[in-house]
This record gives C-alpha cells, sequence and structure tokens, in this order.
C-alpha cells in the first residue's frame, strides 16, 4: 500500500491571472498562471474556478469555454477539480455538460466544485444554488464511464445558520471555510460544529493567504495557526486535504505565501497513516 504525504494532501484554489486585482485591496497586479502558481508552491492538485471579469460589461466569467487549453495547461497535476458553481453562485444549464466533457478528455480531472452555493439572501424556501432533487441528478451525471467525478461544495462557518445539512449530504467533498480572518479564532470550534453537521463528507479545510473578508492582509500568526491545526487534523484523519486561496494572488510576494511555500517545503514530505 502506498503512504500519502501531506503534500499530496494540498490543493491550491486557482483563478485567471489578474482575478482579485480588483476589490480585495491587493497592492499591485498578478500575472502569474494557476499552472505557474502551483509549481511555485509545489502543490500538486488544483481546483480551478471561473472568475468574473469585472472590467467587461455584464457577466463575463473567465476563463470562457471552450477549457481544453487550459485544462491542458493543467494535465502534470495529480488532481484537478473544475467549477459548474463558479464565484458567486454564477452557473448556467450547460455547466455541468462542459465539466463532464472536459473530465472525459483529461483523466486528471476528479471533481466539481460548487463554489458560493450557499445563497445570501434565500427565495422560495431554497438555501442553494441548486435544490435537492437538483443535486440528485446533477451527482447521477458525474458518473463516467472509467470514473466517478467527486462533488465538491464550498460551505462557510456562518452558513452553518441555516439548514444546510440535507444539502451537504448529497455532495462527497465539503470544503470548509472561514471568511474574515478575525474569527480564526474560533476554527476549531467551528469545524467541531461542521464535524457534526456532516460526518459522513470527506472535508478540506480551506485557507486563504489574504483575508479577503476584511480586505486586508492575512496576519501572519493566523496563517501559521491555521496550517498548525490543519496539519494536525490531517495527521489525526479529521480532515482529507488543505487548500490554499488563491493561486492569483501567489506573486504578490505576500509574506503569507511566501511563508506557506517553505512550510510545504518543510512538511510536504511527511507520511501520513494509511
Amino acid at each position: 500500500m502506498t503512504t500519502s504525504t501531506v503534500r499530496d494532501k494540498l490543493w491550491l484554489w486557482g483563478h485567471e491571472s489578474g482575478s482579485h486585482d480588483d476589490g480585495a485591496n491587493i497592492p499591485g497586479s498578478s500575472r502569474i498562471p494557476p499552472a505557474e502558481a502551483a509549481y511555485y508552491l509545489n502543490i500538486p492538485n488544483l481546483i480551478m474556478v471561473r472568475y468574473r471579469d469585472y472590467d467587461a460589461p455584464g457577466i463575463v466569467l473567465l476563463p470562457q469555454p471552450p477549457y481544453d487549453q487550459y485544462a491542458l495547461a493543467l494535465s502534470p497535476l495529480k488532481q484537478l477539480v473544475w467549477s459548474f458553481v463558479n464565484e458567486a453562485g454564477v452557473t448556467d444549464d450547460q455547466e455541468v455538460d462542459r465539466v463532464i466533457d472536459l473530465a472525459g478528455k483529461f483523466p486528471n480531472i476528479t471533481g466539481a466544485m460548487m463554489d458560493d452555493f450557499f445563497l445570501e439572501n434565500p427565495t422560495d424556501g431554497n438555501i442553494g444554488v441548486h435544490t435537492l432533487d437538483q443535486l440528485s441528478a446533477i451527482k447521477q451525471r458525474l458518473t463516467l464511464p472509467d470514473r466517478r467525478l467527486d462533488l465538491w461544495v464550498v460551505v462557510y462557518a456562518h452558513n452553518f445558520d441555516m439548514p444546510v445539512a440535507d444539502h451537504l449530504a448529497a455532495c462527497d467533498v465539503v470544503s470548509f471555510w472561514t471568511w474574515k480572518a478575525k474569527h480564526l479564532a474560533d476554527l476549531e470550534a467551528n469545524f467541531a460544529r461542521a464535524e457534526q453537521i456532516t460526518p459522513n463528507n470527506r472535508k478540506v479545510l480551506g485557507c486563504y493567504l489574504w483575508d479577503y473578508g476584511d480586505k486586508k492582509p492575512m496576519p501572519l500568526d493566523l496563517m501559521q495557526a491555521q496550517c498548525r491545526i490543519g496539519l494536525d487534523w490531517l495527521k489525526q484523519g479529521r480532515i482529507d486535504g488543505m487548500i490554499f486561496l488563491a493561486s492569483c494572488i501567489c506573486d504578490h510576494r505576500l509574506d503569507t505565501v511566501e511563508w506557506t511555500k517553505q512550510w510545504i517545503a518543510d512538511v510536504g514530505d511527511e507520511p501520513l497513516a494509511p
């Protein structure tokens, strides 16, 4: 039996170059694409999420289909998960078809992501982008001739104030996020709540490299703390991985990015219990 290492369980959250140049108060302009960011941090797995181009009129998500050339650049990675519910919960009727078609061409695609799935202002009693019946149908469609794609979903600590349990139970992998850095003080308590609500899901800890909630740098001590906690949970089997967000800020020479790069170099080859 092959023993997994810490690095095997690490993921990078990928966006098009420059996606976070506006709106998050990040200084400077980024030009690093997802594949180069993964190489820079030495992370073998990536989640590619389409992101809105705020310079374009209307709602334009990047990358635009077809995605084959983007996926080709990411094909050397061990695992690739592609979004069909995108930034701000934007989706359309063809998104699932596009991901299934792409996965048929690129065997390293192992899952489909629903970003920003839960609605800030629910209507008609539905709290998510898709209903439970729609999730069931989507999950069936993610079965390919040679493999089944995992259904991933984003959930924030504050989403647990809504009745999210049934929607999360319909998914395979729950990625758990703390939106504001100041609330990382409650990370362990909030994650314990997540474990109670999602007992049968694989869980992955989301780690922001920038404090997007308050639009300022992530304090380095909090970055270090969430990595320390995540490593402990990985070794205990409480989580199945850690995600670092986002690729499009990895060339800003942020303290958190540079520290995380060295942390991965230091702990990445440590074995995990089978």
